[in-house]
C-alpha cells in the first residue's frame, strides 16, 4: 500500500488472513522432525560427553525459545497497555507465538525430572553433597537451602506456569474470538487487564530466572539477571515477529496490511532493544566488576576463562556492535527484507547470548582444562540438534494453530488504523 493511499480493509474471510497453504503444509513435518531431532542432541550429549553437559544443552534450547515466547507475551500486553494503534496488523504473529508457553510447559518436564531422578546432573545444588564439598558455611546452607530444595522449585515452576498459560489463553482467545464478534467490549477488557498480567509477568519472570539459571551457580546473585533476561526476550521476540511476519508476506498473506511503516517501527524496536540489552549486560558486569566481592564475582570469572571468554567476545562485537550499526540506518530499518535479515542474525546471536549464561556451569564449577571446551565437535552437534529440534518443534506446532484462525486481528477496532499507520 503506498503512502496516503485510502485504507480498503478487505472481508474477513479473505485469503489474505489465512495462513497460506504451503506453510500450513510444513506444520506437521516441522513437528516430527523437530522432535527426532530434539530427542538425538540430548541422547547424543547425554551420553556421549557427560549426562549434565545433555541436560545443560536441553536447558540451553528451552531458555532460548522460551525467552522468545515470554517476549512475544509481553509485546502483546504491552500493545493492550498502551492502546497501541500500529502494531495490530502484526500482533496475531505475537499471539500465535505467545501460545508456545504451553509445550514449553511439557517440555519443561525433563528439566524438573532431573530433581528427583540424579544427584545433581542439572543443578548442583540438588546433589546430597554439594554444600559440604563447597565447604559452604551451615548458616548458609540453611537460607539456601529453605528456597533450593526439589518440592519448592516444583511448586514453583507449576505456578509460573499457570500464570503466563492463563495470561496467554485469555489474550488469545480473546482476541480470536473477536475475529468473530467483532465486540470492542473484548478489546476494553483486554486493555484493562494488561496492567495487572504486565505485573504478573514481571514478578515471574524474574523469579523463573533465578530458578532456572542463576541458580545453576547456587552461591552468585545478581539483582539484575531477571531484567537481563527480560532484556533477551524482548529483543528476541521483536525479531521473532518481524521474521515471521516477513514471511508470512513473502507466502502471500497481508500483502496490503503490513506495510513498510510497520518494518520500520519494528526495526526501531530492535535497534533500541539491541542497545537495551547491551545497557543492562554491561551494567551487570560492571557493578559486579567494581564491588569485587568473591561471592558475586564467581559467574564472570568462569566466563571469562578460555572458550567462554571468546565467546563473550564474540557477543559484544556480533551481539551488539554489529547490530547496532547495522540497524542504526533509517534506510535499512525501511526496507523489509534487510529488517529480516537482520532479525534472523539477532535470533542466531541470541542463543549465543543463552548459550554463555548456562553451558560453562556444565561442568560444575571445576576449574582448569574443563573450561577450555565446550563438549567437543559431538558436544557443539548435540547443542545445535536440541536448539534446531526444540525451534523447528515449535514453529511445527504454530502452524498448526495458524491453520485454526486468522493470521491478523482483523476485527480489532484499531485494524483500519493499524493499516493507515505512518511513520512521523
Amino acid at each position: 500500500m503506498s503512502e496516503h493511499a485510502p485504507v480498503v480493509v478487505k472481508p474477513a474471510d479473505h485469503e489474505a488472513f489465512k495462513l497460506p497453504a504451503s506453510l500450513s503444509a510444513l506444520g506437521l513435518p516441522l513437528c516430527i522432525g523437530g522432535a527426532i531431532a530434539l530427542f538425538v542432541g540430548l541422547g547424543l550429549g547425554y551420553s556421549s560427553v557427560s549426562a549434565k553437559f545433555g541436560m545443560s544443552a536441553y536447558l540451553t534450547a528451552f531458555m532460548y525459545c522460551f525467552t522468545i515466547v515470554m517476549g512475544s507475551l509481553f509485546f502483546v500486553l504491552i500493545q493492550h497497555l498502551s492502546r497501541a494503534g500500529w502494531s495490530v496488523v502484526v500482533r496475531r504473529v505475537a499471539e500465535l507465538m505467545m501460545m508456545m508457553i504451553v509445550p514449553l510447559a511439557v517440555l519443561f518436564l525433563p528439566i524438573l525430572a532431573t530433581l528427583f531422578t540424579g544427584e545433581g546432573v542439572l543443578y548442583r545444588w540438588d546433589s546430597s553433597t554439594f554444600w559440604a564439598d563447597a565447604h559452604i558455611a551451615d548458616e548458609v546452607v540453611a537460607n539456601k537451602t529453605g528456597y533450593l530444595s526439589q518440592g519448592f522449585f516444583a511448586i514453583r515452576a507449576v505456578f509460573y506456569f499457570a500464570v503466563w498459560c492463563f495470561l496467554a489463553y485469555y489474550f488469545f482467545k480473546k482476541s480470536t474470538d473477536q475475529d468473530e464478534t467483532g465486540e470492542k467490549a473484548a478489546t476494553d477488557q483486554m486493555q484493562w487487564w494488561s496492567g495487572p498480567a504486565v505485573m504478573a509477568f514481571s514478578g515471574t519472570l524474574s523469579f523463573a530466572a533465578f530458578d532456572w539459571v542463576m541458580s545453576l551457580s547456587p552461591m552468585w546473585f545478581s539483582t539484575m539477571f531477571g531484567v537481563y533476561i527480560f532484556a533477551g526476550s524482548i529483543l528476541s521476540a521483536h525479531c521473532a515477529i518481524a521474521a515471521g511476519t516477513y514471511l508470512l508476506q513473502s507466502k502471500g498473506a497481508l500483502k496490503d496490511e503490513v506495510t513498510v511503516e510497520h518494518y520500520h517501527d519494528l526495526g526501531k524496536l530492535i535497534f533500541g532493544f539491541v542497545f537495551f540489552w547491551t545497557y543492562i549486560s554491561f551494567s551487570q558486569f560492571m557493578l559486579i566488576w567494581y564491588g569485587n566481592i568473591p561471592e558475586e564475582t564467581e559467574w564472570f570469572f568462569v566466563r571469562q576463562q578460555e572458550t567462554w571468554v571468546t565467546v563473550a567476545f564474540v557477543l559484544i562485537g556480533l551481539h551488539w556492535l554489529l547490530p547496532f550499526l547495522g540497524t542504526m540506518s533509517i534506510h535499512v530499518r525501511r526496507k523489509p527484507f534487510l529488517v529480516f535479515c537482520w532479525a534472523c542474525y539477532i535470533l542466531v546471536m541470541h542463543y549465543f547470548d543463552v548459550y554463555w549464561m548456562i553451558m560453562p556451569e556444565a561442568y560444575s564449577g571445576i576449574h582448569g582444562d574443563a573450561y577450555a571446551t565446550a563438549g567437543g565437535a559431538i558436544g557443539v552437534v548435540s547443542s545445535l540438534l536440541c536448539v534446531v529440534g526444540m525451534a523447528a518443534l515449535l514453529v511445527g506446532v504454530i502452524l498448526k494453530l495458524a491453520t485454526q484462525t486468522k493470521v491478523a486481528a482483523i476485527r480489532d477496532p484499531r485494524f483500519r488504523e493499524s493499516m493507515a499507520f505512518e511513520n512521523i
